[in-house]
C-alpha cells in the first residue's frame, strides 16, 4: 500500500489537465517550481487499484546513491595521522615550553599597559589572557592533532601547528605565525607592542 501511495504521488505531479478528464480539478498550483494538479478525491480508490509499481525487469530510474565499498578500498580521503607528523612527546614539550614562555611575557607585558582587566590565568594546559573590555585570549594544546589552538578577540580561532623547518608555530591556512599574530593583535588591542619572538 506504500508503494502505491508513493506511485500516486509521483503520478500527479506529472499529469496534464484535460477538459475532458474526470480525474482533475481544473485549477493547480505551483510548489517549488513543480506544477501540480490535485486529484478528486472520490477517484483516488479506483486509481489504486489498477496501479501496479514497476517490475524489476523494466528498466526505471534510482534515486538512491551508489553502493560503497566498505571493505577497506574506499576511494576516500585518508585521514592524517597527527602521531606520524610529531611523536607526543615532542609535542608536549614544545607546546608547554611555547606556553609557558608565553605566560611569562605576557606577565612582562601586563605590568607595562595600562588595561583595565589585564589577568593572566594558566590552568589545565590552557592559558587565558584576560584584556578587561577589550576581549580574552585562549591558548590550549590539542595532543589528538598535535596543535596549538588559539582563540582572538580579533582574528578569532585558529590552529597552529609545529613547522620543523622555521621551528615556530604556524597557521596552514594563511602560513601566520603564532607569536607574529600575537604581536601584531596585542599592539593593536593595548597601543603598545610586544616582543614575543
Amino acid at each position: 500500500m506504500a508503494s502505491k501511495l508513493l506511485l500516486l504521488r509521483r503520478l500527479s505531479r506529472f499529469l496534464k489537465p484535460s477538459p475532458a478528464s474526470p480525474y482533475l480539478h481544473s485549477s493547480y498550483s505551483f510548489i517549488h517550481g513543480f506544477r501540480f494538479f490535485p486529484l478528486k478525491a472520490s477517484v483516488i480508490p479506483d486509481l489504486l487499484e489498477n496501479l501496479h509499481p514497476p517490475s524489476p525487469s523494466s528498466s526505471s530510474r534510482s534515486f538512491c546513491s551508489p553502493s560503497f565499498n566498505l571493505n577497506g578500498e574506499s576511494q576516500g580521503p585518508t585521514a592524517i595521522d597527527y602521531r606520524s607528523l610529531l611523536q607526543e612527546d615532542e609535542f608536549h614539550r614544545l607546546a608547554d615550553s611555547t606556553i609557558h614562555d608565553l605566560q611569562e611575557k605576557f606577565e612582562d607585558y601586563g605590568d607595562t599597559v595600562e588595561v583595565d582587566g589585564f589577568d593572566i590565568d594558566y590552568g589545565n594546559d590552557v592559558l587565558t589572557i584576560k584584556l578587561g573590555d577589550l576581549g580574552t585570549y585562549v591558548l590550549n594544546k590539542q595532543t589528538p592533532n598535535r596543535q596549538i589552538w588559539l582563540s582572538s578577540p580579533v582574528s578569532g580561532p585558529s590552529r597552529f601547528d609545529w613547522d620543523q623547518d622555521a621551528k615556530s608555530w604556524i597557521y596552514r591556512r594563511n602560513k601566520a605565525n603564532l607569536y607574529k599574530v600575537l604581536e601584531v593583535e596585542l599592539e593593536q588591542l593595548c597601543g603598545k607592542p610586544i616582543v614575543l619572538s
